[in-house]
């Protein structure tokens, strides 16, 4: 039994793009979606969606409230079951707020990027806090091209990147958040 209580973020801004500027990315139907569903499979204590933009965010209440309370909610009771983890936010500070109001305490954020930073920890170290640890703990991930610098730095964690078996490293981020959560939240099955 885990000890820590995890939430996740998928931040859309500030974000790089391909060319290293500095955008707000669009709305990922299926990361919303998909997203949900893992963080409800790993039992996580909440997933936010951060985006600044109000037609961004008018676009991601349609999807929540067609999956909470419409149609798809009646459909897919599965589907509504996941989006019940769902939040909306409009920038990183309101998530630590909201987690702060439903914890007392402010959340121990951890960035996770494709590159390695030289305070990079493993799965292993941040698998052994989460499931040792009394903390609250709130994992980013970013989309486009990846967080600043800046924000995967001034993180009190940094997890190690996903590696594949070659060269090739790009991953769709709710890819990602499902391998990364497994390696985290799933079953110590490496001991075995």
């Amino acid at each position: 039994m885990r000890k820590a209580k995890l939430y996740v973020a998928l931040l859309h801004y500030p974000m790089l793009n391909k060319r290293e500027q500095v955008v707000a990315t669009s709305i990922t139907n299926l990361d919303l979606h998909d997203i949900s569903r893992a963080a409800r499979t790993y039992e996580a204590e909440g997933f936010f969606v951060v985006h600044p933009a109000p037609g961004q965010q008018e676009l991601i209440r349609e999807i929540q409230t067609f999956w909470q309370e419409g149609y798809g909610g009646q459909y897919n009771p599965d589907r509504k079951e996941a989006f019940s983890l769902f939040h909306l936010a409009g920038d990183l500070e309101e998530v630590e707020q909201i987690i702060m109001d439903q914890t007392g305490q402010k959340p121990v954020t951890i960035a996770t990027d494709a590159k390695k930073y030289p305070q990079t920890v493993s799965y292993r170290q941040m698998k052994d806090i989460i499931f040792n640890e009394e903390k609250v703990l709130l994992l980013l991930f970013g989309t486009g091209s990846g967080m600043l610098a800046e924000t995967v730095e001034s993180c009190d964690f940094i997890l190690e990147p996903i590696r594949g078996a070659g060269n090739y490293n790009h991953l769709s981020v709710r890819s990602a958040v499902s391998i990364i959560l497994d390696r985290l939240l799933g079953e110590y099955w490496f001991q075995n």
